[in-house]
């Protein structure tokens, strides 16, 4: 480089030749700014690699071992492509924003806990109140983003919470068509191995503008979005919907919740849960957060499976060795006295209800596919038409206007579907809890 960097010239400095991840998403991830090489060298972004982008789902796909890593990356590329590629020179952009979305587009995960959801419901943790933790305290990333400006953490971690003042730079990564959801559609496609991901995204590129506090598509694009619109509702019902996935997520959830409640009792582990005691007392050092990866909850849960709690050490056996609950469709509200008569049976078949009987609603997972209305935290999709008039998409789109907030609620009540090949059990039970399930 020519010499030591100081902070006056940190923020526009460029490495001596282009670094490039090869992607099979993307082909290539170029990196050119020193700052955003910096932040991929650091613990706390390497700390993605032992984060998987879809949680339980290898367990249903196995090809998707893919990580957040990756996805922070490919998220990075894409926003590089819109602000290098399409934005320059337009006069609603502001080149001076340009590190800033870059560093917000690669950090924007970094907060993620493992196996997000269900870690996050047990233990109440908040992955977006992690990342600025992260983002603001005394960490490698921290000290790199400082080298810009002292106020620059900040305005990242603003950029990330869609509390930064231009909202457009904002929609980058956040709004209905935004380079996270672009990037972890074709990433998860790919992983998983479906069809259904797939959508131009060369052809969306092409057709964003930037205009005052959001990002529009020019109406000669509509069908590629349309098509982009399609893809997102087929894999959330395909692939993030899949009632198998669920199924490893609501074991991974009681595990958590038994251990959690074996150390509130005082019950004396063979293998002291080190990791989790910040958790289980709810006093948690972000150093103990950084800590805490998939790796380490898979190791505790081999050990886990010879602990002497039954319950916990039968969760843990399913777990790792993929024995997953069986499920069927039902909704308690809509078939309480059904609901109530399954719980009975498997009680009265020594089944603990708390740890082996759960129900689950799609509508309460993190995803959505278009909701154009204001129940959706995110910048709806604009489009621009040939006269400059702007129209929310499923107001020109028939299709969109069809699907768009109208994917329907899934339930599914989990149990340990083996109960019914058990010998111990008499045939009368057997049979009425066969007919339960099959109502």
């Amino acid at each position: 480089m020519g010499g030591v960097l100081t902070v006056k010239n940190y923020a526009n400095a460029k490495l001596v030749e282009e670094k490039v991840f090869k992607d099979p998403v993307h082909r290539y991830i170029h990196v050119r700014d020193q700052v955003i090489w910096d932040l991929i060298g650091t613990k706390e972004f390497q700390r993605l690699r032992r984060i998987r982008q879809l949680g339980t789902t290898y367990l249903v796909f196995h090809g998707a071992e893919h990580s957040r890593f990756n996805h922070s990356l490919g998220v990075y590329e894409i926003v590089r492509r819109i602000v290098d590629d399409v934005f320059r020179g337009r006069p609603e952009w502001d080149e001076s924003e340009r590190l800033l979305i870059l560093c917000a587009a690669l950090l924007h995960d970094l907060g993620h806990g493992p196996f997000s959801h269900a870690f996050e419901n047990v233990f109440h943790t908040d992955h977006e109140y992690f990342t600025r933790r992260i983002l603001l305290e005394d960490t490698e990333v921290n000290a790199i983003l400082r080298k810009v400006s002292e106020d620059f953490p900040e305005k990242v971690a603003q950029v990330i919470e869609k509390k930064y003042p231009n909202a457009l730079v904002v929609s980058l990564i956040s709004s209905q068509i935004d380079a996270d959801r672009m990037d972890y559609l074709q990433r998860d496609a790919y992983y998983t191995g479906v069809s259904y991901g797939h959508f131009d995204m060369e052809r969306i590129l092409r057709v964003m503008r930037p205009r005052k506090g959001q990002v529009v598509i020019k109406s000669s694009g509509m069908h590629a979005v349309e098509d982009y619109i399609m893809s997102r509702y087929q894999m959330y019902l395909q692939v993030y919907f899949h009632p198998v996935s669920r199924s490893a997520e609501v074991l991974l959830n009681n595990i958590l919740k038994r251990a959690k409640q074996l150390n509130k009792e005082g019950y004396s582990f063979k293998h002291e849960p080190t990791h989790f005691k910040s958790f289980f007392e709810k006093n948690i050092t972000l150093e103990e957060y950084l800590s805490l990866d998939e790796y380490i909850l898979l190791t505790y849960f081999q050990y886990w499976m010879k602990e002497e709690d039954l319950i916990l050490s039968d969760l843990c056996k399913r777990f790792v060795n993929r024995k997953l609950f069986g499920y069927t469709s039902m909704n308690p509200e809509e078939e309480p006295e059904r609901y109530e008569e399954l719980k009975t049976l498997l009680v009265r078949s020594g089944i603990d209800i708390e740890y082996y009987l759960y129900h689950d609603c799609t509508s309460d997972l993190p995803y959505d596919f278009y909701r154009p209305g204001k129940e959706s935290p995110r910048i709806p999709i604009f489009l621009e038409k040939p006269n400059g008039e702007i129209r929310e998409l499923s107001k020109e789109s028939f299709l969109v206007d069809a699907i768009a907030g109208r994917i329907k609620t899934d339930h599914k009540v989990y149990y340990p579907k083996e109960i019914l090949e058990d010998k111990n059990i008499s045939v009368v039970l057997k049979e009425r809890l066969q007919k339960v399930l099959r109502d």
